[in-house]
């Protein structure tokens, strides 16, 4: 179960879109969430580790018709969950990012 607090990686539709970030809240109308566009992911990362300027995390609300896929960030025996690779390169927590 999603609650309040996960790191998701949530896919929207119309138009399509991946984001990564902290649940903030769920309701029968949407998600709050804490994040960034994945496809800036890694830049973010670099950034911070290079300590160049980078855009901030930003508050979205996803209505329920756009959630295509809302699934945990998990990692496995063999690869990193995304959370655990931001932490390891930038060694901050991504939830107090």
């Amino acid at each position: 179960m999603i609650e309040r607090g996960d790191i998701v990686i949530a896919i929207l539709q119309n138009p399509r879109e991946k984001l990564i970030g902290t649940v903030q809240k769920i309701s029968s109308a949407g998600v709050f969430l804490r994040g960034v566009d994945l496809n800036y992911f890694d830049d973010l990362i670099n950034a911070i580790k290079k300590g160049e300027e980078y855009l901030p995390m930003q508050d979205y609300f996803l209505p329920m018709w756009r959630l295509e896929k809302l699934v945990k960030d998990e990692g496995s025996e063999v690869t990193d969950s995304l959370s655990e690779k931001f932490r390891s390169r930038t060694g901050m927590d991504l939830r107090e990012f």
